[in-house]
């Protein structure tokens, strides 16, 4: 446990969801805990016990990519944890791969419908339908060189990467239902509040409920928080700009929108996308805006001393080696730190000669 995790308070310990199992953490819902291929090598997936139109069954919240051990999870927790109820709904709250890859396939085989933001539905479909654009392809790897990545073996694979979100999202379900910051979502005789969340995704929707009355050990309390990626307990939520939207101030959309948490009750369960249940919302929210504010101090101390490109500048955020998976987030983190400064008016930037975007600290003023 890092020292920033110390000031929070996870309440189940270390304890786990075993594979095809789950762990009910507060009444009607239950963690699954599934395997991902990445340096971040696990999801959070939710079952809520629900009744819909007179049936009963569950709702799940987001999927895990699609691949044959996660199929095969879920086939497991069908078989075994349901009490022989159907899924109902398939709730999304974004839409990068591990979230919405299995979306589909579950939407498909209990007949059930996907419920998402309408913005991350239709940037799910072009992604699908015309492919990826944001982590390979001439568009990302133009993107990328314009921020200083070299030419080499690292850009010529992000080059080729074209058809990446397809192999881990292969389809996604022709219609959904939409969720708009400030719904209310009846799930299970509950109501659930739709928070909206940007600069990690196009639309980020978290879940609040306040009357779950749960108790986990020695803790107790009443609220809980489906915070998606949108409020991680040990690491910081990737942050990008992106060849799609290229002047994005990302890192402003994500910093405003985690300011919405500081207004729920003190006692909401976290329940995020990975890592472990925790309780300190507040705390957390304080730890990531400090967290980026001291990057941001680096790279305006370092955009002091000479012009710098993202690239010059992944030293500087990330003191390990990235593979192309990590690069191509480090990359566009890179950039949204730098468009946060540029936006807020501490530096300047102007291309090179060789087409680089360079920023530069502005001149005080007398």
């Amino acid at each position: 446990m890092n020292l920033l995790e110390r000031e929070l308070h996870y309440p189940l310990g270390d304890r786990l969801p075993g594979v095809g199992e789950t762990i009910e953490v507060a009444p009607g819902v239950r963690w699954i805990r599934m395997a991902l291929p990445f340096a971040l090598d696990h999801i959070n997936l939710w079952l809520l016990r629900d009744r819909i139109d007179g049936r009963e069954g569950w709702t799940v919240v987001d999927c895990c990519i699609s691949r044959d051990e996660s199929r095969a999870q879920w086939e497991r927790i069908f078989a075994t944890q349901l009490q022989g109820l159907p899924i109902l709904r398939v709730i999304v709250t974004h839409m990068h791969p591990d979230h919405i890859g299995l979306a589909d396939w579950i939407c498909t085989k209990w007949d059930a419908p996907m419920w998402i933001s309408a913005t991350d539905y239709h940037v799910a479909r072009v992604l699908v339908q015309a492919g990826d654009s944001l982590a390979g392809g001439a568009a990302a790897a133009g993107f990328f060189a314009a921020h200083g990545l070299p030419e080499g073996e690292m850009l010529s694979t992000i080059r080729q990467r074209t058809s990446y979100f397809n192999t881990l999202v292969p389809s996604v379900p022709e219609r959904f239902v939409r969720m708009m910051d400030g719904d209310t979502v009846r799930i299970g005789g509950r109501s659930w509040r739709c928070i909206s969340g940007y600069g990690h995704a196009p639309e980020h929707i978290s879940l609040f409920c306040d009357d779950l009355g749960w108790t986990l050990g020695e803790r107790s309390g009443h609220s809980v928080l489906l915070g998606g990626d949108m409020m991680l307990p040990r690491i910081s939520t990737n942050v990008s700009v992106h060849a799609g939207e290229p002047e994005a101030n990302s890192l402003q959309l994500f910093l405003d929108s985690i300011q919405k948490f500081l207004s729920l009750p003190e006692d909401t369960l976290g329940l995020p996308a990975h890592g472990k249940p925790f309780l300190g919302i507040h705390r957390r929210v304080g730890q990531l805006q400090e967290h980026h504010q001291e990057r941001l101090a680096e790279l305006l101390a370092a955009c002091a001393g000479r012009p710098m490109s993202a690239a010059d500048g992944l030293p500087i955020l990330f003191k390990r080696a990235l593979d192309v998976h990590q690069m191509t987030f480090a990359m566009g983190e890179t950039v949204a730190h730098l468009h946060y400064l540029w936006y807020a008016g501490q530096v300047q930037r102007q291309r090179d000669a060789q087409g680089v975007w360079r920023f530069s600290a502005q001149a005080s003023r007398a």
